[in-house]
This record gives structure tokens, C-alpha cells and sequence, in this order.
């Protein structure tokens, strides 16, 4: 599956069979909340008009569920799923229209879609019932772990067998620092793991992520993995 990394904690990944968008922000709506949060990358437009066939919402905080953002994908013609726990269930149907299959996408619920299974598990952050989620396309799992802290409740609901992991490093917000990071990557052990939630806001890297099994994401470009 060919990933792109779009910012913060945003992620594009798609095969021939599905289009799958998790946590898109693509606006700037954070700044108009709190202009020291800028971007530090301007948006770039083209990811506005792709045609997802599922969204993934973490959690109901500006930078994950953002309504400028979604407002392209879930407010026109074409029908989109849309997984999401409770307070992000409730807020994206005053977003979108009737034409979305809005699923509420709470911890150990299950959705297959065009062959690919996704697996809501735990997070623990400040949002009410966030969630990381399991990504299955036959061929790898993908843990995007949303934002969390580490918290070892999550462990009984992640596989042994994780491809890739998708983890925070940038220790603000209720998100894991890059020690307790490292620490979370090496629990769950998977073949590679992805640092990110960092840059978008701010000026700091992931570089110094201590993981032998690192890949740094580039943002609007595809990982490699």
C-alpha cells in the first residue's frame, strides 16, 4: 500500500481497491484559534480533490477532525465512510451530508471496506474515547496509533505481528515524548516504526528519534517503507 504523509498526523494510503484519509487537516484552522500555531507548510491543494472511499477520525480536536477540511470530502455528491468514536460520530454529521456512512468507529469495532479490515483500539489522550486504529490489507497491518499517551492498557489490543507503527514523538498535548515513544515502539515491536505529529506547528524534528527501524516521513511525499 503507497502511504503519503500529509502533515501533523495525517496520512493518505491507497491501492488499487480504496482510498483510505486518516486525520486530514488541510486548512488553516488551528492558527485562526491560536495564531502561534501556524504552519509551518503551506497547504497543498491537490489533496483537497481526491475522492476517499473511507476517513478515519481519531479523535474530535481541530488538527484530527477539522471542518474546513472535511467539508471537501463529505459534503458533495460522492458517498464516503467516515470511521469515528463517539464525540467525532456526533460532530462530523453536523458537517457533512446525508450521503456519508457516518460509523461509529469506538474501541474493538471492526469495519472491512473493499477488502481492507480496519480495528479500533485504545489511545489515551484528552479527547473523550479516542482511538488508534489497526489497518489490514492482506498484506501488512499498519498501527496508527493516534494521538496517546503511553499508557500499558493499549498493549492488550495490539497484535504481536505490527508492520508499521505510526507513533507521536512530539511530547506536547498528551502525546507521548520521544522516550516514552521509544519505549512504546519497542512494547509493540513492529518491523518499522514512523514518528510523527511534529513540524506542522512548530520547528522540531524526528530525526533524533532513537529507533534503529526509524523512517522519517517528508510531508506531500510518499513514505517509503
Amino acid at each position: 500500500m503507497k502511504i503519503t504523509y500529509l502533515g501533523q498526523a495525517s496520512l493518505l494510503l491507497e491501492n488499487e481497491n480504496i482510498k483510505i484519509m486518516v486525520d486530514p487537516y488541510l486548512s488553516n484552522s488551528v492558527e485562526k484559534i491560536n495564531p502561534r500555531n501556524y504552519r509551518r507548510k503551506p497547504i497543498d491543494e491537490s489533496f483537497l480533490k481526491i475522492k476517499p472511499d473511507v476517513i478515519v477520525l481519531t479523535h474530535n480536536h481541530l488538527d484530527h477532525t477539522d471542518p474546513e477540511t472535511l467539508e471537501h470530502f463529505i459534503c458533495g455528491e460522492d458517498s464516503v465512510v467516515v470511521l469515528g468514536p463517539s464525540a467525532v460520530f456526533d460532530a462530523v454529521r453536523k458537517i457533512g451530508n446525508k450521503n456519508q456512512n457516518y460509523v461509529m468507529f469506538n474501541r474493538h469495532t471492526e469495519w472491512t471496506q473493499n477488502g481492507v479490515k480496519f480495528t479500533a483500539v485504545m489511545a489515551a489522550h484528552s479527547d473523550i474515547h479516542p482511538i488508534g486504529v489497526i489497518i489490514e490489507d492482506g498484506e501488512k497491518k499498519y498501527y496508527i496509533t493516534g494521538d496517546t499517551l503511553y499508557n500499558t492498557d493499549i498493549f492488550e489490543d495490539i497484535p504481536d505481528d505490527i508492520d508499521v507503527m505510526f507513533v507521536p514523538v512530539n511530547g506536547l498535548g498528551n502525546n507521548m515524548n520521544k522516550t516514552d515513544a521509544k519505549r512504546f515502539a519497542e512494547k509493540v515491536n513492529p518491523k518499522i516504526v514512523v514518528p510523527y505529529h511534529v513540524g506542522m506547528f512548530d520547528e522540531m524534528t524526528a530525526d533524533d528519534f532513537d529507533m534503529d527501524n526509524k523512517v522519517i516521513p517528508e510531508i506531500y511525499k510518499e513514505i517509503k517503507l
